[in-house]
């Protein structure tokens, strides 16, 4: 069936289209939800679909920033971002980006991208969904301890508490983040945003998968706060990172295209389900999407390494990093719709009643 292979000609590979219709459509959906560009599920999305490493991380970074600025748009309607916070940590994340790039460019040059990619792929995800699921088991340790004392349960008690430790780091100067309910040292906010940036251009994640866990477990922000906010930086620190992969010759501007279509809408859905679905909520989904990628990642690690599993653990892992986009993506918008049947009714009653 030829009419579902198209030709990238920049990249210069024959690649199934559908595979971009889903993961766009689906990672617009989750990453308008978990505030990120979705970039950590679509950079190996793109190479196991057939994408050259340097040319799904160019193309990746270059299709996430036009969606996270559709997001950060509707989030910024909720009151969900804190601009202050974003314009101080851009500095930092394009000057990250740009040594990241140039570093994947040393990498493709000396032939070893695929695998220090895919192993630092595997690194930061495995230590992130430790950080998120050690979050949550932890603050419903401190939930069951208060209840069992008889106290009500706070809603705003968090499971580890690094933020607390940092920021009595008080280096002038200091900052009020208005927004998130923060007063930090300037400092804090800046040497995340170096290291977020430096991540995100030598994996093509955009920097979403580790500026939101950053922003709620260093800095102390509000999880819907650090989502917003996370969006924004998103999209301005993505534009720097298209142009200078565009410059580098590294993205394939059909593929991005192809994406960014189903992307679009997809990120409208993501978004507003976070009305719906709070705090603790969002990260534990979370948690289980890096999971699945982490999975994916260590599939197409060992098929390097063994010839004879290389074809059904590259289709394992093709479906599987798929197949956790469209089940994610499908729960997101059974909640979306749910919660807005739920608000229609509760409006419908209150005209009656008035």
């Amino acid at each position: 069936m030829s009419w579902l292979h198209a030709v990238m000609p920049i990249a210069g590979v024959s690649i199934w289209w559908p595979g971009l219709v889903i993961l766009g459509l689906g990672v617009g959906v989750i990453g308008g939800f978990f505030g990120m560009g979705g970039a950590w599920m679509v950079t190996p999305g793109l190479n196991m679909l057939g994408f050259p490493m340097a040319f799904a991380i160019g193309t990746d970074i270059t299709h996430m920033a036009g969606k996270s600025l559709i997001s950060t748009m509707r989030h910024a309607k909720f009151g969900n971002v804190d601009y202050r916070l974003s314009l101080i940590m851009v500095g930092g994340q394009v000057c990250g980006l740009e040594a990241g790039a140039r570093c994947v460019m040393f990498l493709e040059r000396i032939g070893k991208i695929d695998l220090y990619v895919r192993c630092g792929y595997l690194v930061l995800l495995t230590l992130i969904a430790w950080t998120v699921f050690a979050d949550v088991l932890k603050k419903q340790r401190k939930d069951r301890e208060a209840r069992a004392i008889g106290l009500k349960t706070d809603a705003l008690t968090t499971g580890l508490e690094w933020h607390k430790k940092l920021q009595k780091i008080q280096i002038p100067p200091m900052v009020n983040l208005h927004r998130a309910g923060i007063r930090c040292s300037l400092w804090l906010p800046v040497g995340v945003a170096l290291f977020v940036g430096w991540t995100a251009g030598v994996l093509g994640i955009g920097g979403g998968l580790i500026c939101m866990p950053a922003l709620v477990y260093l800095i102390g922000c509000p999880t819907h706060i650090a989502v917003g906010t996370d969006l924004f930086n998103v999209a301005i620190s993505g534009l720097y990172g298209a142009a200078t992969y565009s410059y580098k010759g590294r993205v394939e501007l059909l593929a991005a295209f192809i994406m960014l279509v189903g992307a679009a809408v997809g990120a409208q859905i993501g978004t507003v389900a976070t009305k719906y679905v709070r705090g603790y909520g969002i990260r534990i989904f979370f948690g289980i999407a890096v999971v699945g990628c982490a999975l994916t990642v260590l599939m197409k690690l060992i098929a390097g390494l063994d010839p004879q599993l290389k074809s059904i653990l590259d289709t394992s892992s093709t479906v599987l990093i798929l197949g956790v986009v469209s089940t994610l993506a499908l729960y997101i918008i059974v909640r979306f719709f749910l919660g807005v049947r739920e608000e229609l009714g509760l409006k419908k009653e209150r005209l009656v009643a008035a």
